[in-house]
């Protein structure tokens, strides 16, 4: 059953899907009054992602990473969070938000990001701007959408509930989750490993709005040539060239490749040689592995360090590993999607599901056997892209989902 929603997400053209998002009629008069609720607040939610957009937080920027933390800090504060800022050196700090709630028991953490792929200044020539019923601009779709149904969300829960939650919420916005989570993932697992469920607010798949139940593992590998210099004219033969020893390599990596089982390698950086008259010492490749299924991890790093030289006068030295385990789909992250597709369906509409390539922090915590579900943020197009965009429209349904879901999850 699974399999052939997630068949049905991928064959879908844009276009059709984009027709038949207008809203049916909801069927529970409570999710009713939450939905219209949103939609009367639905340009309140368009201005604070508009704000925190036109906060640049480009993932090398550490200060101007950190401004946007400290701003976060202070908005969730004043929604009655306990915050509590990660310090971190290279990268942005990481923010942690607590929230008491009327019942005991595990929280449920709400999990993100807000460093941006986007360089500082990058507003110049993609400013942030309502048309076309879109909301334009770098990081609105990844994912500041996403903090913006946070707050939002957090907000209306606290006045339906008396001021206070509903059961206890952690709020985890990371600062590095653009460029491999190295610094936050401990703080991540550390987390989650104290939480119920995890909702990963990251975007939802596609213009249909998918949540994600899957998503393949990474590895990064490095594979160097160590070969012998020489002068490219003087002293040819005496020379072992170490970029053609790694030619050889690459064209053995494709073979390693499996569709069927999710399996794919891409050699996406090539370095080597220093001079053109020079045979080449030393030549570098850099890898990407991914994996839907965690045991596959093992194997390909079996087969990728059982490669030998074609040149036995060249070295090989192999270095990587596995930095995000694959999402899988177990049985509690499809417990976690059939209470969102209930809750979709109460609401008037059907919540598709998708398993997809690219990875998040949800990897790390479903990889713990965490209940997490992942693209609960907003709805577009343009990820990482001139065109980055949310459908204003959908942001009303998306804020009513994830206040049902953190009462229930």
């Amino acid at each position: 059953m699974a399999k052939k929603a997630i068949k049905q997400v991928r064959k879908k053209p844009a276009k059709k899907a984009a027709k038949s998002k207008g809203p049916a009629t909801p069927r529970d008069s409570k999710l009713s009054a939450r939905l219209h609720y949103f939609e009367e607040h639905r340009d309140r939610i368009v201005e604070t992602i508009r704000q925190l957009v036109e906060l640049e937080s480009f993932s090398d920027d550490k200060p101007a990473v950190d401004r946007l933390a400290h701003l976060l800090a202070g908005r969730f504060e004043a929604l009655g969070g306990h915050s509590k800022l990660h310090r971190a050196q290279k990268f942005g700090d990481h923010l942690q938000v607590d929230f008491a709630g009327k019942r005991a028991g595990k929280p449920v953490l709400l999990l993100g990001h807000y460093d941006t792929v986007y360089p500082v200044g990058t507003l110049a020539t993609m400013p942030c701007r309502v048309a076309d019923g879109r909301l334009w601009g770098p990081g609105t779709l990844d994912m500041k959408s996403g903090i913006g149904l946070m707050l939002h969300v957090i907000e209306a829960l606290r006045a339906w509930h008396g001021d206070t939650l509903p059961r206890p919420v952690t709020v985890l916005l990371v600062s590095d989750e653009e460029v491999g989570s190295d610094s936050s993932r401990h703080i991540t697992e550390s987390v989650a490993k104290r939480s119920q469920a995890v909702l990963v607010l990251e975007p939802s798949y596609g213009l249909q709005g998918a949540v994600k139940t899957a998503r393949k593992g990474v590895a990064e590998y490095t594979l160097k040539v160590t070969g012998k210099a020489a002068h490219s004219g003087l002293d040819f033969e005496k020379g072992e060239s170490a970029v053609v020893e790694l030619a050889r390599q690459i064209l053995e990596i494709p073979k390693l490749v499996d569709l069927k089982r999710g399996l794919t390698l891409n050699v996406g950086l090539v370095q080597g040689g220093t001079r053109v008259n020079v045979i080449p010492a030393e030549a570098t490749a850099t890898i990407d592995v991914r994996i839907a299924r965690m045991k596959d991890a093992a194997e390909i790093d079996r087969k990728l360090r059982a490669f030998k030289p074609f040149n036995r006068k060249c070295k090989l030295e192999l270095k990587g590993s596995v930095n995000r385990p694959p999402m899988e789909r177990t049985a509690g992250v499809a417990a976690l999607y059939e209470s969102a597709r209930h809750i979709a369906q109460q609401l008037g509409w059907k919540l598709e599901e998708a398993a997809v390539g690219g990875g998040s922090d949800g990897n790390f915590t479903a990889g713990l056997g965490i209940p997490t579900l992942d693209g609960l943020g907003g709805v577009g197009d343009g990820a990482h892209a001139t065109h980055e965009s949310i459908l204003i429209s959908e942001l009303p349904r998306r804020a009513a989902l994830l206040s049902a879901l953190i009462e229930e999850a």
